[in-house]
């Protein structure tokens, strides 16, 4: 079945995040569509995607927040009110002042979108309701979708070849369309013409994530499990089966894996723990899982992304040699995959992208090294057809937002009127901004005059992070310093900063620092830290147990571990 509908008509499943790529300037051109553009209107474009049965048409929004759209207009896909073709750039007046939050479309091809205000239209080929509109008659223009969505604020959409999904703010999933295989999830093969919610083994779930593939769908919920439904007959569902599911279904080969993001290619699937480590499992012919071969998998297996240091481009000596590369390459922070393709790509947290599958014609059966610096460039130059598998950001990077203001002012010493001497090296911030962003300097500074504190509690580098947290709301730490932050934001009662330190010491943990990541989390008391950290352990525990941090854990620390892993069967034969 993964060749029941022609590769040529597919487009992209794979759900549009709620926000929009943090790239900025992503080069367009490398999509044909694109070269019909004048430059002058290429740096214009701030939101843009690319889809068809060729990369033939395209939508994108302005600096202005102007909708245009160009190409062949299958079916009237490009929403402009007739099927006419347009060789240079239309706006699309009937969505002028909303705002795109996300976008996904399907292979007649259909589109739907969601804007900020949690709104949803469609509009393109509907013979089979996936418009939601009721009808089976095509969409010429855009279609406000209320029916059980009035008062529903939705933050994600993706589409299958025929059918249509949509995620809420409050974690409920609705589908409409085709549903043949049981796609939709209403426990049926018969068509849905309006959004229904989908429940079953969802109903007291929160989602948090979708994705559809040509003709199945799957939600992530916030415990990360993986919920399953629809086509079955290459595996794409992970069951073990080749079965239709017509309603959700858990994937139970994923017990105690906690899935953050799901993407669906053409009749593969990928999913990303908050481990950083991908599987995948479904179609390949091509080598679209990344296992090495070209069989079909209908169990989730793991994706190897070489740990070679040859592939590191980062200057020699190491610059963290605290943080091991291996470990900082090879975690990945995103996959990609769209059901128009059987192409797969990933990028890891040293800012590596690999792809993988049908590529230009070629199987690539494991993950292979590109230079492309973002996924979005797999599949403008190798995917068939090059069409976008996400909403792209272009914003000009001479914009500045105020909180893009903010950010560069943090330790300017021409603006500042306050400097911190700590490890005898200076750091310059405002106090107004410190006191409106943080109740311990809103009371240590009031009536204070001084224009310099000396700080001995905390080094250098993580003040400075704290200090600069305030200005940007991020922070930038190796694992290990982020721990000296942790404390830091334990002692200042910064909730929000503390949840960042330990999501950083969740992305850097590996097995050599493992064990003084648990410690740290049980030190301030950071418990979603420790059971994490904790679970990491007992997954790696051979490789963990030989380590220097394992042979020099803490006496208590080290009883309390043995008699929780014990506990949960870590010892077992």
């Amino acid at each position: 079945m993964e060749e029941e509908l022609s590769l040529s008509y597919g487009e992209s499943g794979k759900p549009v995040q709620a926000t929009l790529s943090s790239l900025k300037m992503l080069d367009v051109g490398k999509w044909p569509i694109f070269s019909l553009c004048s430059e002058e209107e290429l740096q214009l474009i701030r939101q843009a995607c690319v889809f068809g049965s060729a990369g033939n048409e395209v939508l994108y929004t302005t600096v202005n927040d102007e909708i245009f759209v160009l190409g062949t207009n299958c079916c009237g896909c490009l929403g402009l009110g007739d099927v006419q073709s347009t060789i240079e750039p239309r706006r699309l007046d009937s969505l002028s002042g909303k705002k795109i939050a996300c976008l996904s479309y399907g292979s007649g091809p259909h589109i739907v979108l969601a804007t900020t205000e949690g709104e949803v239209f469609t509009w393109g080929h509907n013979a089979y309701s996936q418009l939601g509109n009721g009808t089976t008659n095509h969409g010429l223009v855009p279609c406000h979708i209320s029916t059980n969505l009035s008062n529903k604020q939705v933050t994600e959409v993706a589409c299958g070849s025929y059918h249509s999904l949509v995620l809420t703010s409050d974690g409920e999933v609705f589908a409409w369309g085709y549903n043949n295989s049981g796609q939709v999830g209403s426990g049926s093969t018969a068509n849905q013409p309006i959004p229904r919610r989908v429940t079953g083994c969802l109903q007291n779930k929160v989602a948090v994530n979708i994705a559809c593939g040509q003709m199945c769908s799957m939600a992530v919920v916030n415990t990360g499990e993986v919920y399953v439904w629809g086509y079955n007959g290459n595996g794409q569902l992970g069951l073990g089966s080749s079965g239709n599911q017509p309603t959700p279904c858990r994937i139970a080969a994923l017990q105690g894996i906690r899935v953050q993001r799901v993407a669906c290619g053409y009749a593969h699937t990928l999913v990303l723990t908050d481990e950083g480590q991908v599987y995948a499992w479904g179609a390949n012919s091509y080598g679209q899982l990344g296992t090495g071969n070209k069989s079909n998998q209908s169990y989730p297996a793991p994706v190897i992304v070489e740990k070679d240091s040859s592939c590191c481009r980062q200057p020699s000596p190491c610059p963290t040699p605290d943080f091991p590369c291996a470990a900082r390459c090879s975690r990945i922070i995103e996959i990609a995959a769209c059901h128009s393709a059987h192409t797969s790509a990933a990028k890891t947290q040293g800012g590596h992208v690999y792809m993988w599958g049908q590529c230009r014609g070629q199987s690539v059966v494991l993950p292979h090294l590109t230079h492309f610096s973002c996924t979005d460039d797999v599949f403008a130059c190798f995917a068939t057809p090059a069409v976008s598998w996400r909403l792209l950001s272009v914003e000009p990077d001479d914009h500045l937002t105020v909180a893009e203001s903010l950010k560069r002012e943090f330790d300017n010493p021409n603006t500042a009127d306050l400097k911190f001497l700590v490890d005898g090296k200076y750091i310059y911030a405002h106090k107004v901004l410190l006191k409106i962003r943080c109740e311990h300097f809103r009371s240590s500074l009031e009536n204070n005059e001084d224009d310099i504190v000396e700080m001995s509690e905390f080094s250098y580098p993580v003040y400075r992070a704290f200090l600069e947290y305030l200005y940007t709301d991020s922070i930038s730490l190796s694992p290990e310093e982020a721990v000296g932050l942790l404390d830091l934001a334990t002692f200042y009662r910064e909730n929000r900063l503390k949840k960042l330190c330990q999501q950083t010491i969740k992305q850097g943990i590996c097995e050599e620092n493992a064990i003084a990541l648990l410690s740290a989390a049980v030190k301030y008391d950071a418990q979603d830290l420790e059971e994490f950290c904790f679970r990491f352990c007992i997954n790696h525990l051979t490789v963990v147990t030989q380590t220097s941090g394992f042979a020099e854990m803490d006496h208590d620390l080290l009883k309390n571990f043995i008699s929780k892993a014990s506990r949960v069967g870590a010892f077992k034969n």
